[in-house]
């Protein structure tokens, strides 16, 4: 069968896809460097150049600012991820990022506890045996997997799961979760536990520090308000815990609540019967107490005695 093919018209070569371990380091990298973008560069452009003139607007436009810039990031990250990205491309992109900062931490520990050259060296041995690691993980089977069950799962989606069902239970553990996550984050707030600037100590000869989040005191309860809002709300999604709730709403739904006239008569029942056993325990009680401590019996001591020794021990003291 013979096909019409346009004159000057082009065969397009398809593009190569990207496998997902190359594409996961390239989206760590974008995504830290639009965190520095956000969280340094722009608020250290905008305190040296824009708030000497707009005054004391700096505390409302510059949060506005960096907003804004967040936001232009993480659209342009998207439009270069496409329409088809590599898939589990985004818990790659979580597990890179992790395995970075841990990497690093562990370097600087083992750093600032072994003084001098000693210590860096020992530090690097550290360092390169993790990126070792990590590179056996990532180009192996484990780490696509992990990979692609964190992207199934939908922490990094904004799509719901079955959202008619289970609306009641759902929105409970999203309450419970944002005043968990909001009483700690008060705490932090206002018991001063949080410095001005979040200032990191590098372990070199000379004493050097590097200042990694302006702004802490702010910036840190914002940071964790906002992942407290987004776990919370992904957590009611995620399919395997959805369900459970789902189902839990489901069972509650078959219960059969007694009406308010019963349940007061029950309270009243039990709360005269409690009161009832309550008086018999101390009829019962004082009884034994006072039949045990007759001289006949003088199995406890009596009153007489009880004062005797109390006098003996105080006279000792």
């Amino acid at each position: 069968m013979a096909t019409a093919v346009e004159p000057g018209s082009q065969p397009r070569t398809p593009s190569v896809p990207v496998g997902l371990p190359l594409a996961s380091v390239l989206g760590a990298i974008y995504v830290v460097a639009s965190i520095a973008i956000t969280f340094y560069l722009a608020p250290a452009f905008w305190d040296e150049n824009i708030a000497p003139h707009v005054g004391f607007a700096n505390i409302l436009l510059r949060p506005l600012v960096q907003l804004a810039a967040l936001v232009v990031l993480v659209w342009f990250g998207r439009s270069l991820l496409g329409d088809n990205p590599p898939k589990g491309v985004h818990g790659g992109i979580f597990l890179v990022i992790s395995w970075a900062i841990t990497i690093f931490f562990l370097w600087r520990a083992v750093a600032l506890n072994i003084e001098g050259t000693p210590g860096l060296i020992a530090a690097g041995v550290v360092a390169l045996f993790l990126l070792y690691l990590a590179l056996r993980f990532f180009t192996g089977s484990r780490g696509e997997n992990w990979s692609i069950a964190l992207e199934e799962q939908g922490w990094f989606s904004t799509a719901g799961y079955k959202r008619s069902l289970g609306l009641r239970v759902r929105r409970l553990t999203v309450l419970g979760i944002l005043l968990l996550g909001g009483s700690g984050v008060y705490s932090l707030m206002f018991q001063g536990t949080l410095p001005k600037d979040w200032v990191l100590e590098l372990p070199f000869d000379n004493p050097s520090s590097v200042t990694v989040l302006p702004d802490a005191q702010y910036v840190v309860p914002g940071l964790l308000i906002a992942l407290t809002i987004w776990f919370a709300w992904r957590a009611v999604n995620v399919p395997t815990f959805a369900e459970f709730l789902i189902a839990t709403e489901a069972e509650m739904k078959k219960v059969s609540w007694t009406s308010k006239k019963r349940l007061a008569q029950d309270t009243v029942v039990v709360l005269t019967t409690t009161l009832l056993l309550t008086l018999f325990l101390l009829i019962v009680d004082l009884f034994w107490g006072w039949l045990l401590s007759r001289e006949v019996i003088n199995v406890l001591p009596g009153r007489s005695t009880l004062k005797e020794t109390e006098q003996v021990q105080k006279a000792k003291w």
